[in-house]
């Protein structure tokens, strides 16, 4: 094969490569394009990756939910669907501290309204959320991958005591 052809068939065998790891694998993943949607939202909330930033920003901790994390809420982002405005941002116990594994958009639930779409996704059924009562709930499992789905409601490798405190 001549030098140029073999140059172009090797470039675009590592573009390939490269477009598939791009994304973090999950379950049940939803249209693979829904990360150029979510990239706003991982730009918006790495850097809560350090918790005592999000707390700065006025994230309030709560007490961890099994299967879902320590949820620290934003209220005044409660009701947004907007992908940088997360309401909620839930992390889990790591060996140097705290670890960042989800986020959570919250819009109360009113009798009567129905349920907003974000990223091509429903949000959940009504359920209690800590310092904010009921709300229809969607997670994004962005920074640790769900083998249950990327937006499933909980994650089975996130575990903590109910009564503890971050």
């Amino acid at each position: 094969m001549a030098p140029r052809p073999l140059k172009a068939v090797l470039t675009v065998a590592a573009a390939a490569a490269f477009s598939l790891t791009a994304a973090p694998a999950q379950a049940a993943d939803p249209d693979p394009f829904i990360w150029t949607e979510l990239a706003r939202t991982y730009v918006a909330t790495g850097m809560y990756a350090y918790e005592p930033y999000a707390v700065a920003d006025g994230y309030t901790p709560t007490s961890c939910v099994p299967g879902m994390g320590y949820h620290y809420v934003n209220e005044e982002n409660v009701g947004e669907t907007d992908p940088e405005k997360p309401a909620a941002l839930l992390y889990e116990n790591a060996p140097d501290g705290l670890r960042l594994v989800a986020v959570e958009w919250v819009v109360k639930a009113e009798s009567g309204v129905t349920p907003p779409t974000m990223f091509g996704q429903t949000f959940q059924v009504p359920e209690d959320v800590s310092d904010v009562g009921s709300g229809h709930t969607l997670r994004a499992w962005l920074y640790k991958p769900n083998p249950s789905g990327l937006f499933n409601a909980t994650h089975p490798d996130v575990t903590c005591s109910a009564t503890t405190a971050p």
